[in-house]
């Protein structure tokens, strides 16, 4: 099987290939703007309220389901820490402490100030990064990109922890109601998780408009219970002092520093608030974080504190046992519903995430599914199978959310500290920050996430390695991918033939012209794609009017207006066009031409053709095993890829494929 592929797009300065994919059409570019900027205009303070209430179902589902498993896994058998007075003060210090700085300061008040055009996450900070033009600096860019994947791909082992760990720790919500539901939990979050990816399809967008409403009841509901305890017991208003947090260590020493695995676990998804920024905008975001997240988290945590000082016993299950028994079943009725609401986040994460990566070059053309042309929702099938997969895997072979507990954290530590270096870079670059004002910053920030991190990685022995071989596997995947097509396009541009050369044939040997366009992809600015060439030499007729299509792939996540295309008439029947597409916008090349011909360029749509070459990888002999084995991947990735006619939106039925053989 031969997989078609085309001249590539390119970034300005550079070549790239068509794998990533750009949007040329004006609904696709309509569809994926910000919630807030699709009625045209600024948010306005009217806005800004509903923005932050429909991001309570986006943003914040995995950070405000942790209590549900954080404090509880702190006491857990792998800490063996006992729920002593000065233990409990300690720890809840620790996670209050935790939320403040890790999310309160480091992302909600610093992180979010660096967007790429007003995209959040580590994809488009490795989108600034990129479009860095200080040529010295190249090898220093080269290491960070190569970072910032692996911290992309560790989001990858998120996502398939999270859902499985959220869904797990709501359900055994039951066995507090009655020891007879402890067998239940694994086959009942399994089914509940077979139903949550099954259901994908259809496309989240349809119930997305409850999960704010339903998430505002979480929230109110966790902190009243938690409110209610701290009454009863205020003396856990102490743990707002960090000298507990600071004494805790002092009385444990290394056994202290190794709790922090557990503690983390209350800031998992702290990362999606920046990721999701591009959705509503900064001043959502943080509306909704200070003005109900923080301060409901803030109350269940020393809610559940303030249960164990008055019943050691509580260890078991704080969470829960705050709620009164009397409402203890639809108390875990919305703690699952809450949960399923995390996961939805997490598994809509990892598909935008995937689509950036296929439009930025690190992955294969994949199928890609709007489920609604007015929303940003997008669906992939071969993911959805593979998260499901590992969802149910996990769920299956750790049956618990304490033993769950032990594989999750060091994914998302890994991400932050990923994160805070990257954002270090772009200040120093980007901004023109001294080292005296990035420097003692961005330390603090790394002081934390390191601790974090370093305390995970003892995890790595008792199951900590699980995200770290996924986040392995897709970081090869992704370099592998990288690396193969920019050997592609390599040859392609050492093979291009100029225009100048070509016109120059067709006068010499009076190539005859019949009617009809014809449409070519070509990454050289000059040149002509080899695919056209090879039509020439086979066929010895030409189109009376050629298209010369090229891609100037942008880091930035969208090109709106006139900059959008550029078309210049040439000699001899040409027009060349030039398409700019952003990171974050998909390929309509029929889009493209229909704005040609609203730019009055003489086309005809019902007499173009659209003429792709079908590149047939043909493996030269290396010493090298490992080089040996990368191509051997690199040409598996290109089988099964996602034809070019499929994917940049082409009519099947105007596409002509030319089969060439390409040494690699």
């Amino acid at each position: 099987m031969t997989v078609p592929t085309t001249g590539a797009p390119e970034r300005p300065g550079q070549g790239h290939d068509p794998a990533r994919g750009d949007a040329g059409s004006a609904v696709a570019d309509s569809a994926r703007r910000p919630l807030s900027d699709r009625r045209g205009g600024r948010r306005t303070a009217r806005s800004t309220p509903w923005l932050a209430l429909v991001a309570l179902g986006v943003v914040y589902g995995d950070i405000g389901t942790s209590p549900i498993y954080a404090l509880k896994a702190c006491f857990s058998r792998e800490y063996g820490l006992a729920p002593t007075a000065p233990n409990v003060y300690g720890v809840v210090s620790l996670i209050l402490w935790a939320l403040t700085i890790t999310v309160s300061i480091k992302y909600v008040a610093v992180i979010m100030r660096a967007d790429n055009h007003g995209e959040g996450g580590i994809l488009a900070l490795l989108a600034i990064i990129r479009g860095e033009r200080d040529a010295p600096r190249t090898r220093r860019r080269g290491y960070l990109v190569g970072l910032a994947l692996f911290g992309a791909a560790l989001l990858y082992g998120d996502g398939v922890i999270t859902p499985a760990i959220s869904v797990l720790s709501a359900v055994e919500g039951l066995h507090v109601a009655s020891p007879r539901f402890v067998g239940l939990s694994v086959p009942v979050s399994a089914v509940i998780l077979f139903a949550l990816f099954a259901v994908q399809r259809f496309g989240v967008h349809r119930v997305g408009s409850v999960f704010g409403p339903v998430m505002v009841l979480w929230f109110l509901t966790i902190a009243g219970f938690g409110a209610i305890a701290v009454a009863q017991s205020p003396m856990i208003l102490r743990a707002i002092d960090p000298s507990y947090a600071v004494q805790f260590f002092l009385a444990h020493g290394l056994h202290g520093f190794v709790i922090l695995g557990g503690v983390v676990l209350a800031v998992t998804g702290a990362e999606a608030l920046y990721a999701d920024m591009g959705y509503f905008g900064p001043s959502p975001i943080r509306w909704g974080w200070f003005g109900l997240v923080f301060p409901s988290l803030l109350l269940n945590y020393a809610g559940q504190g303030a249960l164990m000082l008055h019943d050691a016993a509580a260890v078991a299950n704080p969470f829960f046992l705050l709620a009164p028994r009397a409402v203890l079943f639809p108390y875990v009725a919305l703690a699952t519903i809450a949960t399923i609401i995390a996961s939805q986040a997490l598994i809509s994460g990892v598909f935008v995430l995937t689509n950036q990566a296929i439009q930025l070059g690190y992955a294969p053309r994949l199928t890609v599914v709007h489920t609604a042309p007015t929303t940003e929702h997008v669906y992939m099938p071969a993911i959805n199978r593979v998260m499901m997969l590992g969802c149910l895997l996990l769920v299956v072979t750790f049956r618990s959310s304490d033993a769950l507990g032990a594989a999750y954290g060091i994914a998302v530590t890994g991400t932050m500290a990923i994160t805070t270096v990257l954002f270090y870079s772009i200040a120093r670059t980007q901004w023109g920050w001294s080292r005296a004002r990035a420097v003692p910053l961005c330390a603090v920030f790394l002081v934390v996430d390191g601790a974090f991190l370093a305390a995970n990685a003892l995890k790595i022995a008792h199951d900590g390695w699980v995200p770290l071989a996924i986040a392995a596997a897709v970081w090869i995947l992704m370099t592998t991918w990288a690396w193969g097509r920019a050997r592609l396009v390599a040859f392609r541009r050492h093979n291009a033939v100029p225009l100048t050369d070509l016109f120059a044939r067709l006068e010499h040997e009076r190539t005859p012209r019949v009617p009809g366009t014809a449409v070519f992809l070509t990454s050289h600015p000059d040149g002509a794609p080899r695919v056209l060439m090879r039509q020439l030499d086979y066929t010895h007729v030409l189109a009376s009017r050629v298209v010369l299509i090229r891609i100037v792939f942008e880091e930035r996540p969208w090109v709106r207006g006139a900059e959008r295309i550029e078309i210049e008439p040439l000699s001899q029947g040409f027009v060349r066009v030039v398409t700019r597409v952003g990171f974050l916008q998909e390929p309509d090349l029929s889009a493209v031409l229909a704005e040609c011909r609203l730019g009055h360029v003489a086309l005809a749509a019902a007499d173009t053709v659209y003429y792709m070459n079908s590149e047939r990888l043909v493996l030269t002999p290396e010493r090298n095993p490992l080089r040996r084995w990368r191509k051997a991947l690199f040409g598996v990735l290109m089988r099964n890829s996602r034809s070019a006619p499929d994917f940049f939106g082409l009519p099947a039925d105007r596409v002509v494929e030319i089969g060439e053989k390409v040494p690699f």
